[in-house]
């Protein structure tokens, strides 16, 4: 399985944080019958992913709502405390953004998209990617290239609804 059009996203069971602690999020369950919008990223707080490509998503998120998207995703290779404080702290909660926690990369490594930087302590990351999904269908992707930030944010998802 890669990240590929016409693949199906992997049904991985992945946590978000609920008002009583982590909860288990079934992927499959979560896509069936459903348009999402879904943009992995290396990680929580780190500089790119902070000030360009959650911004990307924050600005647009009510737009892609508008072209029919039933949720916008954030999943990340972190765990779902991080995400929670970091979704508070860019905004993310308030534009509806649903945080998804990849915490043992599961995801990441069935999609073929994960990366290490042992010098800037990322181990297991995820590659910067934007994809649409219908149905569980992957019907877009958007992937960038290591250190890039520009396909896979909000504004370039809005060109291909």
């Amino acid at each position: 399985m890669g990240l590929e059009v016409g693949a199906r996203y992997p049904e991985a069971t992945v946590l978000t944080l609920g008002p009583e602690g982590p909860e288990q999020v079934d992927l499959g369950e979560k896509l069936k019958g459903r348009k999402v919008v879904l943009f992995a990223l290396p990680g929580a707080f780190t500089r790119g992913c902070s000030t360009v490509h959650m911004p990307s998503f924050v600005r647009t998120a009510e737009q892609l709502r508008d072209k029919g998207v039933d949720e916008v995703i954030c999943l990340s290779v972190n765990d779902p405390f991080t995400l929670a404080a970091w979704a508070r702290d860019t905004g993310a909660d308030a534009a509806g953004i649903t945080m998804l926690a990849d915490a043992e990369g599961k995801v990441t490594h069935a999609l073929g998209q994960a990366f290490s930087a042992p010098p800037i302590g990322l181990i297991g990351r995820s590659n910067r990617y934007a994809v649409v999904i219908e149905d569980g269908v992957i019907t877009h992707v958007n992937a960038d290239k290591p250190g890039e930030c520009d396909l896979s944010t909000g504004e370039r998802m809005l060109e291909v609804l």
